[in-house]
């Protein structure tokens, strides 16, 4: 198969992926669409004290600038409810225009229902069915939020999640289980469990009044199987827009491995419309990584495309030199800084495709291959790095400012095509 036709077999295998996605009932927060063959959207989570307004409106707007197209706050309490139309308030002055959605449980429907300007300012409701309330107070509860839902014209998502899943619900099934000729094992009676849950709730919002175009359905668990397990089984049993995320992933790479590995393999199958990594945050550390780690998975799979990607070789013993290391540092981090004036400035910029290679072996055909690339000299290699545009070799740095040289021609390239 010659280079043509393998071009054109890959174009094709990712529009059938694209094409491949489970149909969900489009849902409209904000000016985001969610569902319906739209783009997977990328949310997150601030973890500030949402009565604190001048701390939230900082995160939500760093969330907001890193890629996070919602952000889900904790409305916990009076003050937090009281809190947020001047959140959202603040947020527009500064034309951060990212919906907020507003999460809520065991009080709610009373949170809701005395702070009006709380439930108009916020874009969409989370609802956990586990814990919206208990017994004979579920049902009244439950519909106490959705008719404010109704009344503020608000989508919901419903929220089950397995660390408060309802309880009745589940000691029904297990004792159904265990007096059936054929008993199941008990892991598979909790993801049926978890499943109808979501379903029921779902089911009942909609007797309500509320539409299947105002219904977005999470079934979060923290193990990677039982993830893919859960909603494979709601993806074949619903139409609903699905939200994915490893519930507690954990902290650094364990947390992004693991999420990877189930939104993964859930959204290659077709499954999903929104996603979060829900990492533990480094003591300190910034909030946006776990947007940063949903961003490179998507566009790793092909899904959507929000920076440039950067081929960077691992380096072996013909590489110990640290020049293609620092180089490849200084380039991502010079994207990082520039891509929000990038982005306004260039559109399209985000599919731009850059190698930095540490040696003769593979660099000048991986550079090849890319936009832009560099083939540093390996150990030994004569001391010249050649550069690769649109699969062309054109030119060859040498000297000690090699760095920075290569950085002013991706700002002319990027220029010369984008702008």
């Amino acid at each position: 198969m010659d280079g043509q036709k393998i071009d054109d077999q890959e174009q094709l295998d990712a529009s059938e992926l694209r094409l491949s996605r489970h149909q969900t009932v489009p849902v409209r927060v904000g000016a985001v669409t969610i569902g319906g063959g739209a783009p997977v959207v990328v949310q997150s989570m601030t973890n500030t004290d949402t009565a604190d307004i001048e701390g939230t409106v900082e995160q939500i707007a760093a969330l907001a600038r890193a890629g996070s197209e919602l952000v889900r706050i904790t409305v916990d309490r009076d003050e937090a409810a009281k809190a947020v139309p001047h959140i959202r308030e603040k947020l527009e002055a500064q034309d951060v225009l990212v919906p907020i959605v507003g999460d809520f449980h065991y009080i709610g429907h009373t949170l809701l229902a005395d702070n009006p300007a709380c439930a108009e300012a916020l874009h969409k409701y989370r609802i956990n069915p586990g814990n919206v309330g208990f017994k004979a107070k579920r049902d009244v509860q439950f519909s106490s939020i959705v008719e404010k839902a109704l009344e503020y014209r608000k989508p919901v998502r419903i929220g089950v999640n397995w660390g408060s899943l309802d309880q009745e619900l589940l000691t029904h099934l297990m004792d159904k289980n265990a007096t059936s000729a054929t008993p199941k094992p008990a892991r598979s009676v909790m993801h049926e469990a978890i499943v109808q849950s979501a379903l029921l709730s779902a089911k009942r919002a909609e007797e309500l009044g509320l539409g299947r175009d105002q219904i977005v359905i999470s079934a979060k668990v923290s193990a990677v199987q039982d993830l893919i397990s859960v909603y494979t089984m709601l993806s074949a049993r619903s139409d609903y827009a699905l939200h994915l995320g490893l519930t507690e992933a954990g902290m650094g790479s364990k947390g992004i491995v693991a999420s990877s590995a189930a939104m993964g393999i859930l959204l290659q199958q077709g499954i999903g419309d929104t996603i979060r990594f829900s990492l533990t945050p480094e003591p300190g550390g910034p909030r946006t990584t776990e947007v940063q780690a949903a961003q490179e998975l998507l566009q790793t799979m092909g899904l959507r495309s929000f920076t440039p990607i950067v081929a960077a070789c691992p380096g072996c013993g013909r590489t110990t030199s640290t020049v293609f290391q620092e180089l490849a540092r200084d380039v991502q981090d010079m994207i990082r800084d520039r891509m929000p004036e990038w982005r306004a400035r260039y559109p399209g910029v985000e599919t731009l495709n850059l190698a930095v290679m540490g040696c003769i072996v593979n660099g000048p055909g991986e550079s090849k291959h890319a936009d832009i690339g560099i083939s540093l000299p390996g150990t030994g290699e004569t001391p010249a790095a050649p550069i690769f545009i649109d699969g062309k070799k054109a030119m060859t740095l040498r000297g000690p400012n090699i760095a920075n040289e290569f950085k002013g021609i991706m700002e002319d390239y990027i220029e010369k095509r984008f702008g």
